[in-house]
Protein backbone atom coordinates (compact mmCIF):
# COMPACT_ATOMS: atom_id res chain seq x y z
CA UNK A 1 0.00 0.00 0.00
CA UNK A 2 1.93 3.19 -0.93
CA UNK A 3 2.72 5.34 1.63
CA UNK A 4 1.96 9.52 1.54
CA UNK A 5 4.98 11.78 1.71
CA UNK A 6 4.71 15.81 2.51
CA UNK A 7 7.64 18.25 2.86
CA UNK A 8 7.80 21.97 2.85
CA UNK A 9 10.64 23.60 3.34
CA UNK A 10 11.65 27.28 3.04
CA UNK A 11 14.16 29.60 0.72
CA UNK A 12 15.26 32.44 1.76
CA UNK A 13 15.03 33.90 -1.59
CA UNK A 14 12.42 35.85 -3.82
CA UNK A 15 10.47 32.94 -6.11
CA UNK A 16 11.29 34.27 -9.50
CA UNK A 17 14.92 33.83 -7.76
CA UNK A 18 14.21 30.23 -6.60
CA UNK A 19 12.41 29.15 -10.46
CA UNK A 20 15.38 30.96 -12.08
CA UNK A 21 17.72 28.63 -10.19
CA UNK A 22 16.13 25.40 -10.54
CA UNK A 23 15.50 25.99 -14.36
CA UNK A 24 18.98 26.52 -14.56
CA UNK A 25 20.95 23.75 -16.12
CA UNK A 26 24.48 25.11 -14.25
CA UNK A 27 22.35 24.97 -10.90
CA UNK A 28 21.91 20.99 -11.56
CA UNK A 29 25.23 19.99 -12.87
CA UNK A 30 26.58 22.35 -9.40
CA UNK A 31 24.13 20.36 -7.37
CA UNK A 32 24.62 16.67 -8.78
CA UNK A 33 28.56 17.46 -8.37
CA UNK A 34 27.97 18.79 -4.97
CA UNK A 35 25.46 16.55 -3.01
CA UNK A 36 24.63 14.05 -5.70
CA UNK A 37 26.77 11.11 -3.52
CA UNK A 38 29.03 8.84 -4.86
CA UNK A 39 28.03 7.53 -8.97
CA UNK A 40 25.81 10.67 -9.41
CA UNK A 41 25.41 12.16 -12.83
CA UNK A 42 22.61 13.74 -14.82
CA UNK A 43 21.70 11.85 -17.55
CA UNK A 44 19.59 14.81 -19.01
CA UNK A 45 18.50 18.34 -18.70
CA UNK A 46 15.94 19.76 -21.16
CA UNK A 47 15.52 23.76 -20.21
CA UNK A 48 12.50 25.04 -22.32
CA UNK A 49 11.17 28.74 -22.15
CA UNK A 50 11.46 28.99 -18.42
CA UNK A 51 10.94 24.97 -18.14
CA UNK A 52 13.20 22.71 -17.35
CA UNK A 53 12.78 18.46 -17.27
CA UNK A 54 15.57 16.58 -15.20
CA UNK A 55 16.75 13.15 -15.21
CA UNK A 56 19.79 12.27 -12.54
CA UNK A 57 21.28 9.34 -11.02
CA UNK A 58 22.12 8.66 -8.25
CA UNK A 59 23.25 5.65 -5.95
CA UNK A 60 23.47 4.35 -2.25
CA UNK A 61 26.19 1.98 -1.33
CA UNK A 62 25.25 -1.08 -0.17
CA UNK A 63 27.30 -1.04 2.89
CA UNK A 64 24.78 2.40 4.15
CA UNK A 65 21.38 0.18 3.63
CA UNK A 66 19.10 -1.36 6.00
CA UNK A 67 19.26 -4.78 6.13
CA UNK A 68 15.27 -4.58 5.16
CA UNK A 69 16.49 -3.35 1.97
CA UNK A 70 20.05 -5.85 1.50
CA UNK A 71 17.19 -8.83 2.21
CA UNK A 72 15.64 -8.24 -1.10
CA UNK A 73 18.20 -6.28 -3.41
CA UNK A 74 21.65 -6.88 -3.65
CA UNK A 75 24.50 -4.50 -4.17
CA UNK A 76 24.23 -0.31 -4.28
CA UNK A 77 20.94 0.71 -4.74
CA UNK A 78 20.78 2.54 -8.25
CA UNK A 79 18.30 5.31 -8.06
CA UNK A 80 17.01 7.09 -11.03
CA UNK A 81 15.22 10.69 -9.85
CA UNK A 82 12.94 13.05 -12.30
CA UNK A 83 12.06 16.71 -11.39
CA UNK A 84 10.39 18.91 -14.10
CA UNK A 85 9.18 22.18 -13.23
CA UNK A 86 7.05 24.52 -15.15
CA UNK A 87 6.90 28.40 -16.09
CA UNK A 88 6.84 30.66 -13.44
CA UNK A 89 3.69 33.08 -13.15
CA UNK A 90 5.42 35.87 -10.90
CA UNK A 91 4.61 33.89 -7.39
CA UNK A 92 4.10 30.18 -8.32
CA UNK A 93 4.87 27.62 -10.29
CA UNK A 94 4.29 23.68 -10.35
CA UNK A 95 6.66 20.40 -10.80
CA UNK A 96 6.71 17.14 -10.72
CA UNK A 97 9.21 14.82 -9.46
CA UNK A 98 9.80 10.54 -9.50
CA UNK A 99 12.15 7.99 -8.65
CA UNK A 100 12.70 4.21 -8.67
CA UNK A 101 15.32 1.76 -7.88
CA UNK A 102 17.15 -0.62 -10.28
CA UNK A 103 16.01 -3.50 -10.03
CA UNK A 104 13.65 -3.36 -7.45
CA UNK A 105 9.69 -2.74 -6.84
CA UNK A 106 10.34 0.98 -5.69
CA UNK A 107 8.93 4.12 -6.95
CA UNK A 108 8.26 7.74 -5.86
CA UNK A 109 5.93 10.46 -7.31
CA UNK A 110 4.37 13.41 -6.59
CA UNK A 111 4.24 17.22 -7.79
CA UNK A 112 5.82 20.19 -6.13
CA UNK A 113 4.87 23.54 -5.90
CA UNK A 114 6.58 26.84 -5.71
CA UNK A 115 5.49 30.30 -3.76
CA UNK A 116 7.03 33.40 -2.77
CA UNK A 117 6.35 35.87 -0.92
CA UNK A 118 8.88 38.96 -0.52
CA UNK A 119 12.30 37.69 -0.01
CA UNK A 120 11.69 34.00 0.91
CA UNK A 121 10.05 31.12 -1.04
CA UNK A 122 8.06 27.68 -0.16
CA UNK A 123 9.29 24.67 -1.66
CA UNK A 124 6.32 21.98 -0.97
CA UNK A 125 5.68 18.54 -2.29
CA UNK A 126 3.36 16.04 -1.82
CA UNK A 127 3.11 11.72 -3.34
CA UNK A 128 3.63 8.49 -2.54
CA UNK A 129 6.14 6.02 -2.32
CA UNK A 130 5.47 2.53 -2.52
CA UNK A 131 7.46 -1.01 -2.47
CA UNK A 132 5.41 -3.91 -3.91
CA UNK A 133 7.53 -6.65 -1.70
CA UNK A 134 5.35 -8.61 0.42
CA UNK A 135 6.32 -8.42 4.36
CA UNK A 136 9.11 -5.64 4.17
CA UNK A 137 7.01 -3.15 1.67
CA UNK A 138 5.85 -1.36 4.77
CA UNK A 139 9.39 -0.71 6.42
CA UNK A 140 10.92 -0.27 3.33
CA UNK A 141 8.46 2.42 2.35
CA UNK A 142 8.94 3.92 5.44
CA UNK A 143 12.54 3.75 5.60
CA UNK A 144 12.37 5.42 2.08
CA UNK A 145 10.28 8.19 2.49
CA UNK A 146 12.83 9.31 5.62
CA UNK A 147 15.85 9.19 3.40
CA UNK A 148 14.05 11.36 0.89
CA UNK A 149 12.27 13.84 3.04
CA UNK A 150 16.20 14.24 4.53
CA UNK A 151 17.62 14.34 0.99
CA UNK A 152 14.99 17.59 0.09
CA UNK A 153 16.37 19.11 2.95
CA UNK A 154 19.76 19.30 2.12
CA UNK A 155 18.35 19.84 -1.77
CA UNK A 156 16.73 22.61 -0.34
CA UNK A 157 19.45 24.05 1.92
CA UNK A 158 21.50 23.73 -1.04
CA UNK A 159 19.31 26.12 -3.70
CA UNK A 160 19.71 28.84 -1.15
CA UNK A 161 23.37 28.99 -1.03
CA UNK A 162 23.47 28.56 -4.61
CA UNK A 163 21.29 31.51 -5.26
CA UNK A 164 23.48 33.44 -2.69
CA UNK A 165 26.65 32.46 -3.92
CA UNK A 166 25.48 33.59 -7.66
CA UNK A 167 24.36 37.20 -6.11
CA UNK A 168 28.10 37.22 -4.96
CA UNK A 169 29.68 36.32 -8.03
Amino acid sequence: MPRPIEHSSTVPASADKVHAALTSEQYWKDRIEQIGGPGASLKSVTVGNGTIDVVMTQSVPEEELPSAVTAFKKGDLIIERTESWGPFDGTHADGTFGATVEGAPARITGTTTLDGEGETTTIALAGTTEVKVPIFGGKIEAMISEQVLSLIDNEQDFTGNWIAAQANS
